[in-house]
Parts: C-alpha cells; sequence; structure tokens
C-alpha cells in the first residue's frame, strides 16, 4: 500500500458551469454594465417631469358635525284648540279682554250691527272659527259663497239683516255661510241655501238647487271683522254659481233660526245662545253682476 502525502485541498465548483472556462461568466457581465450605465445617463440627463395630482373632487371637513335633519326630528305637539280652552263665554272674554284694545272690545253687541262674546264662543264651540295665540287674535273662517243665479242673468244678494237685539246689518253680498268642521264646499252650498232660503220653500229644497259645473272658486281675504271690532279676520272665501228653483222673481225676506231655535235645553251652549245676537230675518235682491263687489 502506498502512503504518501495527500492532495491538496480544492474549491468546491459549481457543477452546473464547470464545463464553461472562466473568461466567458467575466465577458459576458461588461454588455450588462455597460447598458445600466447608458441608463442612468439616460435618465439623469433628460427633464424631470412636472408632478401633477388629479384636483379633489370632494370636499371633507376638518371636524365634520352630525346633521339632524327635520324628518328625524319629533314633531312639536299640536296646540290644543282654543275652543276647548273655553269652558264658557265668560272665561274666553276674561282671554280676549287682555289682547284687545280696550274701547273695541266694549263695542262688542253694543254698537249697531255687531255680535258680542256669545256669538263668538259659541263659533268656536261649533268648530266654525278657530283663534290664533297672539296679540291681537287673528280669527280665521271657512266660509262658502254662493252666487245665486236667476233670470236674465241677475244675482241674488242679501241687502240687509235685521238682527235679535233690534238693530239692522247691511250686506250687499251674495248668500253666504260659515262652514262647519270638515264639511265639503257642496255641502256647505246645500246647508246654506236651506238655511237662509228654505223658509219660503215646503220641502225638498235639494231638488231646487243646481251647482254649476267648474264654477268653484277659492280666494282668501284678511281684514278687520264687522262683527267683532278690533279683531282682524282671515276669510277662506269659497265661491260657486248656483241655480235654485222656484224664488221669488221680486225682492223677498226669509227667516232662519241660529243656535237651534228656541230649544230648552239646559246646557252651556243654550244660555249663551239665549244671550247671543242673531239673525230673525234676511231681506234680499236681484242686482245686476256688476254692481256686486269682487
Amino acid at each position: 500500500m502506498f502512503v504518501g502525502r495527500p492532495p491538496p485541498n480544492t474549491p468546491l465548483v459549481n457543477r452546473r458551469n464547470n464545463h464553461r472556462p472562466r473568461h466567458a461568466t467575466v465577458s459576458s457581465a461588461l454588455p450588462d454594465l455597460f447598458l445600466a450605465a447608458v441608463s442612468l445617463l439616460f435618465l439623469w440627463s433628460s427633464p424631470k417631469p412636472l408632478l401633477s395630482l388629479p384636483p379633489n373632487r370632494f370636499s371633507f371637513p376638518l371636524n365634520p358635525r352630525r346633521r339632524t335633519t327635520a324628518m328625524s326630528r319629533r314633531s312639536p305637539p299640536t296646540p290644543k284648540p282654543l275652543s276647548q280652552r273655553f269652558a264658557n263665554p265668560q272665561s274666553l272674554s276674561d282671554w280676549l279682554e287682555s289682547r284687545l284694545p280696550s274701547d273695541s272690545f266694549a263695542a262688542w253687541g253694543v254698537k249697531p250691527g255687531t255680535k258680542n262674546v256669545h256669538n263668538l264662543w259659541l263659533e268656536l264651540s261649533d268648530g266654525e272659527t278657530s283663534l290664533a295665540d297672539s296679540t291681537p287674535p287673528v280669527r280665521t273662517v271657512n266660509v262658502v259663497t254662493v252666487r245665486v243665479i236667476g233670470k236674465n242673468g241677475k244675482i241674488l244678494v242679501e241687502a240687509h239683516q235685521e238682527l235679535s237685539d233690534g238693530s239692522i246689518r247691511d250686506r250687499f253680498r251674495p248668500l253666504s255661510e260659515k262652514m262647519k268642521p270638515e264639511e265639503t264646499p257642496d255641502e256647505a252650498v246645500f246647508r246654506a241655501i236651506k238655511e237662509e232660503l228654505g223658509s219660503i220653500f215646503n220641502g225638498d229644497d235639494e231638488q231646487r238647487i243646481k251647482v254649476l259645473p267648474g264654477s268653484y272658486s277659492r280666494r282668501v281675504e284678511e281684514r278687520n271683522s264687522l262683527s267683532y271690532p278690533g279683531l282682524p279676520a282671515r276669510y277662506a272665501l269659497h265661491s260657486v254659481d248656483a241655480t235654485v228653483q222656484g224664488l221669488p222673481e221680486e225682492d223677498f225676506s226669509t227667516e232662519e233660526k241660529e243656535y237651534g231655535g228656541d230649544s230648552t235645553e239646559d246646557s252651556e251652549e243654550t244660555r249663551a245662545a239665549g244671550k247671543a245676537v242673531t239673525v230673525k230675518r234676511h231681506h234680499w235682491k236681484w242686482v245686476s253682476p256688476n254692481s256686486i263687489r269682487p
């Protein structure tokens, strides 16, 4: 057996590339270095583009606050109707006394042609009138106005009224009546004609009445009340044209019993009706349409 010096240690060689000569690896890296240098030179010498950002299309507050819409809020409680706040005419009188001029309020039921606090209390109790809680209060009324058309196109107007206190109240306006709660204009027309013209008929009042199609109109007027001095009023006027068969062709008059007539029921309403100023007789006449104020 031969014993001698061991062979020198040789470095490990990559077996995958051990068939390629060393100079081939070095020469292949030179083109890569050259291309990298050229690329860096090109980027360094080319002008730098301006950096632009797209405009901010949305703007957000730095301290956003939660918005609450009206829909999310609770509705304020509906004010209680004033008609339910006054147990009797005296309580209404006390409420009005501090809200109306003293000289105007003192004229209620005293000045010819005016009504008194009992009338207003009955209107509130029946729902025909509402009062705004203001100074002065504003009285709001829905009124139906009926232009009764007769022969030759003349219009029936109420010339004047005889009141229960013996005074005369001038009117010169078409038939009109305060509307009841939840009452339609058509329903109010038939009721108004029956109440104010019905005393000359012998039943079958509705068969005599014909409302002309397309004649309905509505407007709002604001003016001082003649019935209640010093009390501003807002009138929602519902107007229609109608014909009524069987009416006299000349001037005539009718009777009316307001507030249930001669009721003997013992109630606050009956006692107030006994002290209210009521219409005893209506006086009517036929006039030209041009003579009626709009």
